[in-house]
């Protein structure tokens, strides 16, 4: 599929020029060994993979992201990092149906729960990578066939696709004081369970993830 995100490259890239930014003084209190409580909020750039269509090619989409997480020392080096969040994904596509060329935008509201192993090798930067369950809360379609544009809301059981999805996410979280500046990339291990057409492809999210937060 064309366009796809290069989750590794973009993330590597974040991250070194993150930790440059952000990294702190020798003096700055050592907080690896608390619970620690947060929110944060920013944005998803979406788009999918594993497509079956080959006529279908699919764009990045930008999204919201936001929610709560706490993090669980089991030592100095070591923790977990739970985390509750509302996250848009979805994608742009485009291509051919009985000739007439055609645009298509989905927008998927989930409920993300990862469950991420926490590597803490400077008081500053944490390294975090895990599983995550997504739950599909909404999804909303817009298209744009020839002259004729519409735009629908779907209730999700008249189409065969999947509302609980296992994934896996991978990052960083990089501290300032109480702020923590996130960067994810992740992706679905399972497929939305479509039927693999030009209009309704079978696809797997995949997403970059950059958060604001504030920890407690």
């Amino acid at each position: 599929m064309k366009n796809r995100i290069n989750l590794l490259g973009a993330l590597c890239a974040l991250l070194f020029t993150t930790s440059l930014a952000h990294a702190q003084d020798d003096d700055e209190e050592d907080r690896r060994e608390n619970i620690e409580f947060g929110a944060k909020a920013g944005v998803n750039i979406s788009n999918v993979w594993d497509a079956r269509d080959e006529q279908f090619q699919a764009d990045p989409k930008l999204g919201f992201a936001g929610g709560v997480f706490v993090g669980i020392p089991v030592g100095k080096f070591i923790g977990i990092q739970p985390e509750i969040l509302i996250s848009q994904k979805g994608f742009k596509g485009s291509g051919q149906l009985l000739g007439t060329p055609y645009s298509f935008t989905r927008t998927t509201l989930f409920l993300d729960i990862p469950l991420q192993l926490q590597l803490k090798p400077a008081k500053f930067l944490t390294f975090l990578v895990g599983p995550q369950f997504s739950y599909l809360i909404n999804k909303k379609d817009k298209y744009s066939f020839g002259s004729n544009s519409t735009e629908q809301q779907e209730d999700f059981d008249n189409e065969d696709i999947r509302k609980n999805i296992l994934g896996l996410v991978a990052g960083f979280d990089v501290m300032y004081e109480n702020f923590v500046f996130s960067g994810r990339a992740a992706l679905d291990l399972q497929t939305n369970r479509g039927d693999g057409t030009s209009t309704t492809p079978r696809y797997k999210n995949q997403w970059l993830q950059f958060t604001v937060g504030f920890k407690i």
